[in-house]
């Protein structure tokens, strides 16, 4: 059954407590997920958004308790991705004519994903669509995260339907930010913008400050996935602007995989290092073999400093490793320093490569890193503490 928002807003999404995997398997949802999709009921009705396509007929049952979909007037489709249009397919066998709201590229997203020509209407910023006492006003957000993305304003209830901005993988019986559990909804907030919205902080930060100009009132932001931030709903725009302008705390995270232990004992001696050179850093070890990926890229945006490890193999990298860096190039982190770490038997190049990614990457490169052959003595061990004194000195 759908939830009122407002008098005249209900949620009527899905709450996703099962999903453990996202996009695939590129991101984790160990909190489970919602898809937000909201009922507009003025002289008009409208549909903000429907949910992921293995709820689509059981979205359109819900939505028949709530209301007969041959009374919705307007569809608005905010991101084509099939998180948010899954169920569009099925509700526009109900009612095949009514129009769909969405940007140009929202009607080349959903025409590759559903291969149907619906009663398309395009909009750009600053169109509005009146419904009697409200208006939606439109927004387009391209690259937040789509280019085919936009955000909707309703005015009079003052509400910013925010699509992917502002929102968390965060399954919750409870509607609203001041109803969850503070630490793990910022949590979930932050590694959400982490691993999804970092490299488009650019974008994130001239398209908040284009709204704030606005002057419109916000009373409240409903994402499309997680909570809606009612209880002062521009906490979240702040932690955006912070986040976007090349945040980091006082941190350094070492990063590795290892064979025979050899790279491990490298990557503990360097973390002692650091701590005896500066014991008010927060250091963090993470294997990348045994880690979950996005919560270690979660901890990379929070540093200030990365180091990644891996012996030798096969003349490369241990696979985990060369994944997390090949996601941290498309993240595009900025304002990180970097060095590379490893052991080996026969060839050496680990350390090599791993400074060349990081490059590409554009971390900033403190040094050539450090090596050590087959597993570290008591010298490679006590050179590996100097090496950490030298990174937490950078």
């Amino acid at each position: 059954m759908g939830k009122k928002v407002t008098d005249k807003v209900t949620w009527v999404g899905k709450v996703d407590w099962e999903l453990q995997r996202f996009h695939g398997d590129e991101y984790s949802t160990d909190r489970g997920s919602s898809y937000n999709s909201y009922l507009i009921r003025d002289r008009k009705t409208a549909l903000i958004d429907t949910v992921w396509q293995p709820y689509d007929e059981e979205f359109v049952e819900n939505l028949r308790k709530e209301i007969d979909p041959k009374e919705i007037d307007y569809i608005i489709v905010n991101h084509g991705e099939v998180d948010h249009s899954g169920a569009l397919a099925a509700l526009m066998r109900e009612i095949p004519d009514t129009p769909i709201y969405c940007t140009a590229n929202g009607v080349k997203s959903l025409k590759g994903h559903y291969h149907r020509d619906w009663n398309f209407v395009t909009v750009r910023t600053g169109d509005t669509l009146d419904l009697g006492e409200c208006k939606l006003v439109f927004v387009e957000a391209p690259m937040l995260h789509w280019p085919d993305s936009m955000f909707c304003y309703m005015t009079e209830e003052n509400i910013l339907f925010s699509n992917d901005g502002f929102g968390q993988h965060y399954a919750s019986e409870f509607l609203f930010n001041d109803t969850v559990d503070q630490a793990e909804l910022y949590a979930e907030a932050l590694k959400y913008f982490a691993n999804i919205l970092t490299p488009f902080s650019g974008f994130v930060i001239k398209k908040i400050n284009e709204i704030l100009d606005l002057g419109l009132p916000v009373d409240m932001i409903c994402p499309s996935h997680g909570v809606i931030w009612r209880d002062d709903p521009l906490q979240i725009v702040r932690k955006y602007l912070e986040w976007a302008d090349g945040y980091k705390e006082n941190q350094i995270t070492l990063v590795y995989d290892t064979m025979w232990d050899g790279t491990r004992k490298m990557a503990e001696a360097i973390a002692e290092g650091i701590r005896l050179a500066d014991p008010y850093v927060k250091v963090k070890l993470f294997n990348a073999s045994k880690t979950d990926k996005n919560d270690i890229l979660t901890e990379i945006f929070k540093s200030k400093t990365v180091l990644f490890g891996s012996p030798t193999i096969n003349n490369g990298l241990l696979y985990s490793v060369s994944g997390i860096l090949e996601m941290c190039r498309g993240l595009k982190f900025k304002g990180k320093k970097a060095a590379a770490f490893g052991c080996y038997g026969w060839s050496g190049e680990s350390v090599r490569l791993i400074t060349k990614a990081l490059g590409e990457c554009k971390f900033d490169i403190i040094n050539d890193g450090i090596r050590a052959s087959w597993v570290p003595d008591s010298t490679a061990i006590e050179a590996c503490i100097e090496f950490g004194k030298e990174i937490a000195n950078a």
